[in-house]
């Protein structure tokens, strides 16, 4: 039977994680799909091998680490399949993940992306992310990071899905032009959510496909490297993709919760990395500008529908609490 998704991994220096991730993936109930690894400049003891990978896998080898957005959309641009799913190298799905995400998909053709229920590996009882939320100041977070593991939260819409796993209409990719390959890593899912909703699409969280995700989480973040990249895109994304009619009342507190956030770090002892970070963003804003007026130009959601999806509450954002809505 031909493939229905082409499951996208990218590696860099990840070695350790690709005998459970390929175990995991061979696992799948269900078996129409295709395996490409996008390795990115690991050092040559790291890189991924056929001989260790599933009947049928590819590798594209790049000798430069050329970030996770530009290295997905290189495996993308290779596809011909009518969904994408972007797998991270240490996220280990459950036997039905693939299957919940297609049939999910399925069911609902206005939803371009739907996104898994993630648990951490290290400690299965604890929630790992069920859902990308995105509040009205511009700060996003992984919903539900770091609590105990109880009833998923019911299929509905969330405000972007979690690229650590989750499925993509292929035509609804291509028709955004993927991720934002300047934002390098970091963010470029919220944006890439954000773009889709533009244009119209809906995304889905799935309580049904599950997996297991090491990542970085919050330490990982909160590091100056993650410091500086979710800064200066988190400045990217507001600008390029907030409507106009919100973009002016919110801004101010867009600043404001910039500063806080850099600021914060700063006292924790992390150094200056944020807000180098919104430095750069600014610098380098011209690029985006036009990016916007061409954003803007093409969108065809209304106002109060993007408005409708965000999460306005503060204490929504402190809680780091899901905002899933009953799929209408």
């Amino acid at each position: 039977m031909l493939p229905l998704a082409t499951i996208i991994v990218v590696t860099h220096n990840s070695a350790r994680w690709l005998a459970r991730m390929s175990a995991a993936v061979s696992a799948q109930t269900e078996t129409r799909w295709r395996l490409v690894i996008v390795d990115n400049g690991s050092a040559p003891d790291q890189r991924p091998q056929l001989a260790d990978l599933p009947p049928g896998a590819s590798i594209i080898q790049s000798e430069t680490n050329q970030g996770f957005a530009a290295a997905n959309n290189l495996a993308a641009d290779d596809a011909d399949t009518p969904y994408l799913v972007f797998l991270n190298p240490d996220a280990f799905p459950e036997p039905g993940w693939l299957a919940a995400l297609l049939e999910t998909a399925g069911r609902f053709p206005d939803a371009a992306a739907i996104g898994s229920t993630q648990l951490r590996a290290d400690a299965p009882g604890i929630y790992d992310g069920t859902g990308d939320v995105l509040h009205a100041s511009g700060l996003a977070y992984r919903s539900s990071y770091g609590k105990q593991r109880s009833a998923p939260p019911p299929l509905g819409e969330t405000f972007s899905a979690c690229a650590a796993a989750m499925l993509v209409r292929r035509e609804a990719f291509e028709a955004i032009g993927g991720f934002d390959a300047r934002y390098f890593c970091y963010f470029e899912d919220v944006d890439l959510g954000f773009r889709l909703r533009l244009q119209g699409w809906r995304i889905l969280q799935s309580p049904e496909a599950v997996v297991a995700h090491v990542g970085g989480g919050v330490a990982g973040a909160h590091s100056p490297f993650g410091d500086f990249h979710g800064a200066r895109n988190r400045l990217w994304t507001f600008v390029k993709c907030m409507p106009p009619i919100l973009f002016w009342p919110l801004f101010p507190a867009h600043l404001a919760a910039t500063a806080y956030v850099n600021t914060s770090a700063l006292v924790r002892g992390r150094g200056l990395a944020a807000w180098r970070g919104s430095l750069a963003a600014l610098a380098n804003l011209a690029p985006i500008l036009r990016s916007r007026r061409e954003e803007q130009a093409k969108r065809k959601a209304k106002t109060g529908a993007i408005a409708a999806a965000l999460a306005w509450s503060p204490l929504v954002t402190i809680g780091r609490r899901p905002v899933i809505r009953p799929w209408r």
